[in-house]
């Protein structure tokens, strides 16, 4: 590996097809891209929230949708889902999160991203092109010193 005192910063996109493989397909893809640019302390809690983000976006939305990983600087990573949905679920509306009802079969992956996260959030993606509406789901995390 070549060594640098500066590491400009970076940016990847994975689109990913409405398959139920494309999850751990995304995990995978995380772990190395954490591993190229010396960030293996991110590993755990990113792939966490890549995970439920990613899986929320297979389960509910009908289309495509893609993983972008995004370098926030000082060990700090960005990560967010765009998907085909404009539905924002619970907990990324206004109002914050809430925890899940004790006995509920849903709606606790994105709790845990709201638990995990140093800060996260949703926007709508209204107009363009057929297909390019829907919701991006984003969260941050940072490595712990």
């Amino acid at each position: 590996m070549v060594a640098s005192t500066v590491s400009p910063p970076w940016t990847y996109t994975l689109q990913l097809p409405q398959d139920p493989r494309a999850p751990g397909v995304a995990r995978a893809t995380l772990r190395n891209v954490l591993r190229v640019h010396g960030m293996p302390e991110l590993t755990e809690v990113t792939e966490l929230l890549a995970s439920e983000l990613v899986t929320n976006a297979y389960l509910y939305s009908s289309g495509p949708y893609s993983l972008r990983l995004r370098d926030a600087g000082r060990s700090r990573i960005r990560l967010s889902v765009w998907d085909t949905d404009p539905h924002i679920p619970a907990p990324f509306r206004w109002g914050g999160p809430q925890t899940p009802e004790e006995l509920a079969e849903r709606g606790r992956g994105l709790y845990l991203v709201t638990l995990y996260a140093e800060s996260w959030g949703a926007y709508p993606m209204r107009g363009g092109l057929p297909g390019q509406g829907g919701k991006l789901l984003w969260a941050e995390c940072a490595a712990k010193t």
